[in-house]
């Protein structure tokens, strides 16, 4: 009986393990296929990979973010270098935020997604554009105008 018993334990053991397994299978699955309107890290909530927005505007060039400034936006995690940027970010944050959530307007005017690459940026008449990499983007530097008209139609449903 002290045997069966033990068997017993072992497979409700296993069944609970099975049952975490599936459990975190199907979380980790739904992550992969749910995009979020902010492009953020895969294990993280940062924006724009914790590079300060108002940078570009402000330096015209990429800067990381510090993690004494930092604020929350369309539940996502927004750092900056100093405390008038964030400043700047919380008064306007539609001026400062990347166009499609920080992903690659080139994917998104293709009608997909792909990260945005913060050392991939152009500001364009007053919005900040990500894109993929230097390939992708000299494509989008090309033909922004036509590029942003393409993507303005297909966002937000692209990540529906």
């Amino acid at each position: 009986i002290l045997s069966d018993i033990l068997i017993g334990r072992e497979k409700m053991q296993l069944i609970r393990i099975t049952l975490l397994f599936m459990l975190f299978g199907f979380v980790f699955s739904s992550h992969l296929y749910a995009k979020s309107e902010i492009n953020t890290g895969f294990f993280s909530n940062a924006a724009i990979e914790k590079y300060d927005a108002v940078a570009y505007f402000t330096l015209k060039k990429p800067v990381k973010g510090n993690d004494q400034y930092k604020t929350s936006y369309k539940e996502a995690s927004w750092y900056f270098m100093n405390k008038e940027n964030l400043d700047l970010f919380i008064a306007n944050p539609e001026k400062y935020a990347p166009k499609y959530g920080g992903y690659c307007a080139w994917a998104v005017a293709q009608g997909d997604t792909a990260n945005g690459n913060p050392k991939n940026w152009t500001v364009y008449k007053n919005k900040l554009y990500l894109n993929y990499n230097d390939s992708i983007q000299n494509k989008w530097l090309k033909k922004i105008d036509e590029f942003i008209i393409k993507a303005d139609k297909k966002w937000p449903g692209v990540i529906q």
